[in-house]
């Protein structure tokens, strides 16, 4: 089987990448901006990578689409402060371009594994939220912060109109707050820039405050990516037998926390890991306004926790690593690259 990665250096591309070639004889074609994160995956005979931009090398894109088996498009702005600050921007990438990669592989009957997003069910007061019948619950046009979920939603019908009118093949997965090593660069984060694990990561390091926004009591379900992964395989794998035209859930219910209970957790991990930084930069903690923290388009999401019973059932899949585990590996990772720098 071929398989095509557009966005392979990304958190989940390059994670995938790296399992498909441990445990499979499967080759990759993967495109990105850079590979950094690919370490010895770039010397595989399976795989090949092309440093290349979405919006620019469409056509080595249509042409892998004709070779591969399934197509994977990880490409995507997914950080809330250019919601609020670039819309259009999100737009352009998160949808156009992606429209044009779905377009190309339903005209070719290529399978496709596309990445919906846990911020699809938007503000739902549901307990839990299940794939096929919770509401998708979006806030007024004037709150910027929605056009990302609005985006993957709109992919997410174009792919189900598309799959009604031409049996076309395809499986969608929202992931829900995935975590790891590779998560993001913490020598560059910045306030609203980067993922909330990766700025609360940095902000220990590097002696600034953990912000939290509107208090922190948002609460939110952290995966580890070795489950989320473990998920993806078992979807590659089944060829579209049983999830032809499904979508999952992949998140871990029992990984629920507020931010600020996220804050508490990383600062103990902070004094576990790494005492002697600790010991001159004390973790602190500031509340701070969503509107100053990201702007005033901005407008957060009070909690999301995910129903698995269809990964559960379908896939055979269960999330393994608790989240105190999952903040201590993501935690070391960063330590062990030693590439946190300092200020």
């Amino acid at each position: 089987m071929k398989v095509l990665i557009i966005g392979v250096n990304g958190f989940i591309g390059s994670a995938l990448v790296s399992r498909i070639l441990e445990e499979t004889n499967w080759s990759v074609a993967g495109m990105d901006l850079n590979s950094d994160k690919l370490g010895e995956c770039a010397g595989s005979g399976r795989f090949h990578f092309f440093e290349g931009d979405i919006t620019v090398h469409g056509g080595w894109i249509d042409e892998q689409i004709g070779e591969a088996d399934v197509v994977l498009p990880l490409v995507a702005i997914a950080t809330p402060a250019i919601y609020v600050k670039e819309p259009l921007r999100v737009f352009e990438l998160d949808f156009e371009e992606n429209l044009r990669i779905v377009r190309k592989c339903a005209e070719h009957g290529k399978r496709l594994i596309f990445p919906s997003s846990s911020e699809v069910y938007g503000m739902s007061t549901e307990p839990e939220f299940f794939e096929d019948r919770t509401a998708l619950v979006l806030g007024p046009i004037t709150k910027s912060r929605w056009i990302y979920s609005c985006s993957k939603q709109m992919l997410d019908r174009v792919i189900h109109a598309y799959g009604e009118k031409e049996e076309f093949d395809y499986t969608l997965f929202r992931p829900f707050n995935w975590i790891g090593p590779k998560l993001d660069d913490v020598t560059t984060a910045k306030i609203g820039s980067s993922r909330v694990v990766t700025q609360f990561i940095a902000g220990l390091l590097h002696g600034d405050p953990l912000y939290l926004v509107d208090g922190g009591s948002q609460r939110r379900c952290f995966t580890y990516i070795d489950d989320g992964i473990d998920a993806l395989m078992a979807i590659l794998r089944d060829g579209g037998q049983f999830t032809n035209r499904e979508i999952f859930n992949i998140g871990n219910p029992a990984g629920e926390c507020s931010i600020k209970e996220l804050a508490e957790m990383l600062a103990r991990l902070y004094v576990e890991l790494a005492p002697d930084l600790a010991d001159k930069r004390p973790g602190r903690m500031v509340t701070v306004s969503g509107d100053d923290y990201y702007g005033r388009g901005y407008q957060d999401i009070t909690f999301r926790k995910p129903n698995i019973d269809k990964a559960r059932g379908v896939l055979g899949w269960e999330p393994r690593v608790d989240l105190e585990d999952a903040l201590r590996r993501t935690f070391q990772s960063v330590l062990d690259s030693g590439a946190w720098g300092e200020r």
